[in-house]
């Protein structure tokens, strides 16, 4: 029998203060993207919310939050699924 390690992949959606420019999109896009064990980030800015996909076993919600807002963008809440 073999051992596979699976990934669990989770989804995480960070609700903000809303956004005032395009630039801080960008500036957490890109930022976010660089976190090991990031799939994938997007910013929804009309709703003041990041949506990101992670693997559980790289990183977790807590340090992807932790990054945001060392940004200077407050998490007001956020929800792990």
């Amino acid at each position: 029998m073999t051992t596979q390690m699976t990934t669990q992949i989770k989804k995480a959606v960070f609700t903000m203060e809303p956004f005032t420019c395009p630039s801080c999109v960008k500036k957490i896009e890109n930022t976010v993207g660089r976190i090991d064990g990031v799939q994938e980030v997007k910013v929804m800015f009309n709703s003041g919310r990041v949506r990101v996909e992670f693997d559980e076993h790289k990183t977790t919600a807590d340090a992807v939050q932790e990054i945001i807002v060392k940004l200077g963008y407050p998490v007001l809440s956020k929800k792990v699924a």
